[in-house]
């Protein structure tokens, strides 16, 4: 009897519970996912673990949905919008990875987008996600209604406005897919109604694992370069971009057999060792004397994963190899005698087993003096006196304290000069705005650089005028125990604009700066913050920084007529500066001391 009413008490259940599951099944709409649960999940799966931004109205969904998976993805509140964009676009950079973005409709869409055009430029790939008026209002001038669409689509090589939550998951697929396989911003304006709205369906998603295949060159390339190559015994000069990066033995290894020094765009530094006996430093205004010199006497240019812009410093009749993963690189702004598609590191490989030793090594003996000399005029100016600190003393302080596996993001301006000739990379990853050289990206790129590696040493060096512009955001690295370590060269002035005006024939206007006390301010954040005014008391203050394992700035006083000169001075700029000194005379009654005439 027992086991009968067990029976009928087993059936009654099933009865009941049958009857709970079609009543849920009405309700079911009540309990799926919403547009900002799936665009989540959607990161999640592609390996976005967080995502730069400021909350407001319009991705408020968005924002409770990264709420309620922060134990897979981490919101980082950004206090101005173009930092969140330019932290993006260095995460990429330094990892490969997708940065991602995230801004409310109108205003905080347009603060991206100096960022974003940042990561175009360096051809980074990022995700931005901006928000958009609801669709009901779209196209009625409404409130911080702003045509995204127009405005991003210069920037990106996707740009969507989604109208329906049911495009997510083939719109993200195709946004991060397009941004991996070109390199650039991808855009999704999304309206404020749409992540709220329930999805109708589960949804598929499409698997985010993305093909990582090598771009092999072609044979009779392979064939054309090698007999160019073995068939001389001229002087050949390697140029290396970023393009390079990931190829040093590689790299190397060509340079040894062909007796041939290494130029590395100053993207590049760090692709060799800077004092790697092969290694002549960078060209240009920011470069080295003995980069400018081989140039000048190169037969042969063989650019490897470089695109540099200022033709003037290349040789005028060199025969030219040039080496790229882009075919739209080849030839883009030099002229190419062999262009050769290819990954850096598979083609070198290829070229290297077919490449035979050139014996003649006169050419690289004599750039190897000539950069020797160079390395003892740098050290001269790291240690002249000077009543201040001098930036390229400091710079070389960085470097001594660095640890091998350090991060240094640069700002621009004469910061970069002085990184470029006094910081003397061995490991160590180097990163800035190359391609648009935007002020303020010197602290975004710490701020990422210390979430992508959070083991490692970060360093920010900035200028002060480059540091005000986004230096709000010194309190996201203290919210988010960031321990960057932002050293700013405080000369009062935006120096390098002076330098050029002052090149160009002009007298120094609009160019001082009137500065708080930075390591004050880092004080008022709530943190580590020391001031700098002599040179014997930096190494002590870097070595706090580090080991107070929290955010700190330094703020160094350092020399403010100190001018970064050019590796070789040109006639145009000798007889621009001849003429702002007779126009200082004129009309100030003074006349400072050319610094030529530290040559």
């Amino acid at each position: 009897m027992r086991q009968r009413a067990s029976c009928q008490d087993k059936g009654k259940n099933q009865t009941i519970l049958h009857k709970l599951r079609q009543k849920s099944k009405e309700c079911l709409p009540v309990f799926r996912k919403n547009g900002a649960d799936v665009l989540v999940e959607l990161l999640i799966e592609w390996g976005v673990d967080h995502v730069y931004g400021m909350p407001g109205d319009s991705i408020n969904a968005i924002i409770e949905a990264l709420r309620q998976r922060k134990d897979k993805i981490r919101f980082i509140q950004v206090r101005h919008e173009e930092a969140g964009a330019l932290a993006a676009a260095a995460y990429a950079k330094l990892t490969g990875k997708l940065g991602v973005c995230m801004a409310v409709a109108g205003p905080g869409a347009i603060h991206m987008l100096n960022g974003l055009y940042d990561a175009k430029l360096d051809h980074a790939p990022v995700l931005a996600i901006t928000g958009q008026v609801d669709t009901a209002v779209m196209g009625l001038d409404y409130f911080q209604e702003v045509n995204v669409s127009r405005l991003f689509d210069d920037v990106a090589v996707y740009n969507q406005l989604l109208i329906s939550p049911v495009q997510l998951p083939a719109v993200v697929n195709q946004a991060i897919r397009t941004a991996y396989a070109e390199k650039g911003v991808a855009v999704l304006a999304i309206p404020g109604n749409l992540p709220a709205m329930k999805m109708e369906k589960d949804t598929r998603y499409t698997s985010p694992r993305v093909a990582k295949g090598t771009m092999q060159p072609l044979a009779h390339d392979v064939d054309a370069v090698c007999a160019a190559l073995n068939q001389t015994d001229k002087n050949i000069v390697i140029l290396a971009g970023k393009g390079a990066r990931g190829a040093r033995a590689e790299l190397l290894a060509l340079a040894e057999k062909l007796g041939a020094p290494i130029v590395l765009t100053l993207p590049a530094k760090g692709v060799i060792p800077d004092r790697h006996p092969y290694c002549l430093g960078g060209l240009g205004l920011l470069g080295t004397r003995a980069a400018y010199e081989a140039m000048q006497k190169a037969d042969i240019l063989f650019m490897v994963g470089a695109s540099y812009p200022f033709t003037i410093y290349l040789p005028e009749n060199a025969f030219t190899i040039q080496l790229d993963i882009s075919a739209r690189q080849i030839g883009k702004r030099y002229a190419v005698d062999i262009g050769i598609i290819g990954e850096a590191k598979s083609t070198l490989s290829q070229l290297n087993e077919r490449i035979a030793y050139h014996e003649n090594r006169e050419f690289l003996a004599s750039c190897k003096a000539n950069m020797d000399k160079w390395w003892k005029k740098m050290e001269s100016r790291e240690e002249a006196e000077s009543p201040k600190i001098l930036p390229e003393y400091a710079t070389r302080a960085m470097e001594e304290v660095a640890d091998d596996d350090a991060v240094l993001s640069c700002d621009v301006g004469n910061v970069t000069v002085w990184a470029a000739r006094h910081f003397r990379c061995t490991n160590q990853h180097f990163i800035l705005s190359s391609w648009l050289a935007t002020l303020g990206c010197g602290l975004p790129g710490a701020i990422a650089a210390q979430i992508a590696y959070p083991e490692r040493q970060v360093f920010a060096l900035c200028g002060d005028g480059g540091f005000a512009m986004t230096m709000a955001d010194f309190v996201t690295a203290v919210k988010y125990d960031l321990p960057i370590i932002v050293v700013v060269f405080n000369n009062q002035k935006i120096a390098m604009i002076t330098f050029e005006q002052e090149v160009l024939g002009n007298l120094e206007y609009g160019t001082g700066l009137v500065n708080p006390n930075f390591a004050a301010y880092a004080q008022s954040c709530g943190t580590l913050g020391i001031r700098v005014e002599k040179k014997e008391d930096l190494l002590p203050a870097l070595r706090q920084a580090i080991n107070a394992k929290r955010p700190c700035i330094i703020d160094v006083l350092v020399e403010a007529d100190e001018i970064p000169m050019p590796p070789k001075v040109l006639k145009e700029q000798a007889i621009g500066y001849a003429k702002h000194l007779a126009k200082e005379l004129w009309e100030e009654g003074r006349m400072s001391l050319p610094p030529i005439l530290r040559l």
